[in-house]
């Protein structure tokens, strides 16, 4: 238990002393920046995916 303690209050120092952290703005901005990419990419995961559906189901229609 004393190990779990002690890499607690380690890792909190280290946060508190040798992290640097962003300012506001920056943080927000990043932030901003990781929602419209992911906004994006998913995006584009669902028009291949749709993609995909269509040739598979056009590929079923022809073989049956």
């Amino acid at each position: 238990m004393t190990g779990i303690v002690k890499y607690v209050r380690e890792s909190f120092e280290e946060l508190k002393s040798h992290v640097s952290w962003p300012s506001f703005n920056e943080g927000l901005n990043l932030t901003v920046l990781v929602a419209v990419f992911s906004v994006i990419f998913s995006l584009i995961i669902w028009g291949l995916d749709s993609m995909f559906s269509r040739v598979i189901k056009e590929f079923f229609n022809l073989i049956s």
